[in-house]
């Protein structure tokens, strides 16, 4: 039997999975489309979280598997070319996101080491080499990931809460804080293309879900673990989304649109602010990638036993699912292929699909 997870650990597991790389890599985006409505774009993606991870607790009460949403999947609609199809557009999804962490990484990394941005060739070089390290932490042990991904947690969390209190007391009579009036928001539809690319940054509140059957008193945990948590995030980023805007100008939030939190804290401590900020997207970035690519090869794994890959897919490479290795490399093609904004919204599009069809089932 495995160990039991209190209500506490499972709150911090939706957390930590939603509190990753997405609010460092999507934010600058975000504030670009929605401007000054950027908070309300964060809040519009948060209730769409909140729906979804109310279909969520139904099904984690009625399916309990360490399978998550694969499970879920086959359960709705069987073992078919259509669930099959589902669940690898879900393993293509995580390799979406590892890209986009990567990509966050390696727009930050340059900062911290006193690098000009503009070196596009330097983000790439970092990006790759953020993927080939924690590939070989997890082929080394995934005990390591988990540690690294629970010591992560603490610090991301640390340092964000502290740069909303500093921030919320730098923006006293900084005039940008005007950003934020109503008659500085894009139309309805630039918040609303806002939302979806924000999206990404509450995708891992469903990881409560693969740890759904050692959870204690699921009848009341269960929900309490997926709302607490997808409810703390969404006044997390709100809370960031203002400070942020408050704290800058638009025409500097978007020359510094992939490392903004950084460029956010300057004002408030200078340089040493923005260097503790990229400290902490570093972490935040690295440890995401770390556990998405374990998350990734599991799932590939799952779906190979569930026939809907080849069995192939259930081979072994250095004691771990070739998938892992699969996942790695094709995660570096994208990452040198394609733009921030490209992955950002192809991973939300990819997980918005995804979290759509369970919900639907559920009704049914």
């Amino acid at each position: 039997m495995g160990k039991k997870i209190v209500l506490k650990e499972a709150i911090s597991i939706g957390i930590g999975g939603m509190v990753g790389g997405g609010i460092f890599a999507v934010l600058g985006l975000a504030v670009s489309l929605a401007k000054g409505g950027t908070p309300i774009a964060f809040l519009f993606a948060g209730i769409l979280a909140l729906i979804t991870s109310y279909s969520y607790v139904k099904l984690s009460q009625k399916y309990p598997s360490r399978g998550g949403t694969v499970k879920f999947i086959n359960q709705g609609f069987g073992k078919t070319i259509f669930s099959g199809g589902v669940n690898n557009l879900l393993w293509v999804s995580y390799i979406i996101m590892i890209s986009l962490y990567a990509s966050a990484f390696g727009s930050y990394a340059p900062n911290l080491l006193e690098l000009t941005h503009d070196k596009i060739i330097d983000t790439h070089i970092y990006a790759s080499a953020i993927i080939v390290l924690a590939t070989a932490i997890n082929y080394y042990s995934i005990a390591v990931v988990g540690k690294i991904e629970s010591y992560a947690v603490v610090i991301k969390l640390i340092i964000l809460i502290s740069f909303i209190f500093i921030g919320a007391y730098g923006l006293i009579g900084n005039p940008n804080i005007a950003q934020l009036a109503v008659t500085n928001w894009e139309s309805p539809i630039k918040l609303f293309a806002g939302g979806m690319v924000i999206f990404v940054a509450y995708e891992g509140f469903e990881l409560i879900a693969n740890v759904a059957p050692d959870i204690v008193d699921p009848v009341k945990n269960i929900p309490r673990a997926y709302y607490y948590s997808v409810i703390f995030v969404i006044v997390l980023y709100i809370i960031i989304a203002l400070v942020t805007i408050g704290s800058l100008p638009f025409a500097r939030i978007a020359t510094a649109q992939d490392y903004v939190l950084a460029e956010a804290a300057k004002p408030m401590l200078g340089r040493v602010g923005f260097s503790i900020i990229t400290v902490a997207a570093l972490i935040s970035t690295f440890s995401a990638i770390n556990a998405s690519l374990y998350g990734g090869s599991k799932v590939n794994y799952e779906i190979a036993e569930d026939d809907e890959l080849p069995h192939h897919f259930l081979a072994k490479l250095w004691n771990q699912p070739i998938g892992l290795m699969i996942t790695a490399v094709t995660t570096l093609i994208l990452v040198n292929l394609l733009k921030l904004e490209s992955i950002s919204t192809a991973g939300s599009v990819g997980f918005l699909l995804i979290y759509g069809i369970p919900k639907k089932e559920q009704s049914l």
